[in-house]
C-alpha cells in the first residue's frame, strides 16, 4: 500500500545510499544492512539485538516486535524513541515529516525509462497516451495539457462515436449481435450490448475486433489533424 510503488528505487540502490549515509555519520561502526521480507525481519529472531530505534508513529510496531520476541523466548528490546524531522518545504498533499512518499510524489512526470527509439515513428506530432482507472485524474491532467497547447483526443468519446447510427462500426455491431441491442430510435443500447459481452470472453473479443480497429483509425485521423494544426 505504499504511495507510487512503481517509483521506489531498487533495493541494491537504497541499501547503498543507506550505507553511505551511516558511514558518513559514524564510519567506525559496523553496519549490517538486511532486506526485510516481512514486517519484522531479524528483530524477532536475532538474540544479539538489544535496542530498537522507533519514532512516535512506529512505537506500536516496536511493541509488537517485543511481543513476538517474548513468544520466541527472547528478551525484550529497549525501545529508543526519536523525533521525526519536519519537512519545511512539504506541499499541501505531502506528509509533514521528511518522507520517501513525498519524494516519490515529486518524481511524478519523470521518465521511468528512456523513450523507445523507433525509426518508423515520426518525430512529430509527439503522442502521449494518458491512462488510468476511474477517478484517477485523467480529465484534470488532460485539461492541464490542453491549456499548455496539447491537442486532446478523448478515446471515450471516440468509443461512443463508433456506435452511433451511421458510425463506422454501427452496421457490423448490429449484424454481429442482433437487432435486440437496438433502442426504438435505432441507436445501440450499450447496457444491453454490455450484458451480452461482459463475462463472455468470445463475445467480448468479437466486439473489440470490430470496434477497436475503427477507434484506432479515428485516432490516427485526429493525430493527422493535430499535425496539420501544428
Amino acid at each position: 500500500d505504499k504511495v507510487l510503488t512503481e517509483l521506489i528505487e531498487p533495493y541494491e540502490l537504497r541499501a547503498a545510499k543507506l550505507r553511505e549515509f551511516l558511514e558518513d555519520v559514524k564510519p567506525s561502526l559496523h553496519y549490517d544492512i538486511v532486506p526485510l521480507a516481512d514486517p519484522y525481519g531479524p528483530s524477532v529472531t536475532d538474540p544479539d539485538l538489544q535496542c530498537l530505534v522507533v519514532s512516535e508513529e512506529t512505537r506500536r510496531g516496536g511493541e509488537a516486535v517485543n511481543k513476538k520476541r517474548l513468544e520466541n523466548g527472547l528478551p525484550e528490546l529497549a525501545l529508543y524513541e526519536i523525533l521525526l524531522m519536519k519537512d519545511p518545504d512539504h506541499s499541501q498533499n505531502e506528509e509533514e515529516k521528511i518522507s520517501s512518499s513525498s519524494l516519490r510524489q515529486r518524481l511524478l512526470g519523470t521518465l521511468l525509462r528512456p523513450p523507445r527509439q523507433d525509426p518508423a515513428l515520426p518525430s512529430r506530432p509527439y503522442v502521449i497516451g494518458l491512462t488510468g482507472g476511474t477517478g484517477s485524474g485523467k480529465t484534470s491532467i488532460a485539461k492541464l495539457l490542453g491549456h499548455l497547447g496539447a491537442f486532446l483526443i478523448d478515446a471515450d468519446k471516440l468509443g461512443h462515436a463508433v456506435y452511433v447510427p451511421g458510425g463506422p462500426a454501427y452496421k457490423q455491431v448490429v449484424a454481429a449481435f442482433g437487432a435486440e441491442i437496438l433502442n426504438e430510435d435505432g441507436t445501440i443500447n450499450r447496457k444491453v450490448l454490455g450484458a451480452k459481452v461482459f463475462g463472455n470472453h468470445e463475445q467480448l473479443k468479437s466486439l473489440t475486433d470490430i470496434v477497436w480497429p475503427e477507434m484506432a483509425r479515428m485516432v490516427k485521423e485526429q493525430i493527422g489533424e493535430a499535425d496539420a494544426q501544428g
